[in-house]
């Protein structure tokens, strides 16, 4: 089940981004992972619209939206590739006509993931906290 995040979620969607930030990025050190908990957790997600999807009363993964962009969209590494971080999307897909993020290049998973969602590259920038080459995207919605 996809429901809005609640205060009370924000430990467990902390612990999923730790979790599968250093599993999808083990090209930048696990201590900057864990030097970003507590801004994840009292300013990114407060700050941010975001979702989480609960199966059996446990929370797998979340989504968040900022002023046009998906920041943050992460799913626990046991519950990955079954089917959770195509359903977030979609939720965020189906309340906005117009999505931007960054991918890490280096991520060559995610990327893939992204264009099969219909994502499309658009530029690239470097990560002002990694030093890292991302690739910037864009989905917009189309019309039928």
């Amino acid at each position: 089940m996809i429901r809005v995040i609640q205060d009370k979620d924000f430990d467990a969607a902390v612990s999923i981004w730790l979790a599968a930030s250093i599993k999808a990025h083990s090209f930048v050190a696990a201590e900057f992972w864990q030097s970003q908990v507590t801004n994840m957790r009292d300013l990114y997600l407060p700050n941010s619209e975001s979702w989480v999807y609960e199966d059996n009363g446990q929370i797998v993964g979340f989504i968040s939206y900022y002023q046009g962009s998906i920041p943050a969209i992460f799913v626990d590494p046991q519950s990955q590739s079954k089917g959770v971080g195509s359903l977030l999307l979609d939720t965020v897909k189906s309340k906005y006509g117009k999505l931007t993020l960054t991918v890490y290049a280096e991520n060559r998973k995610t990327h893939q993931f992204y264009l099969r969602h219909g994502f499309i590259d658009v530029g690239s920038c470097i990560c002002e906290h990694t030093g890292h080459k991302q690739i910037e995207m864009c989905w917009t919605a189309t019309s039928l």
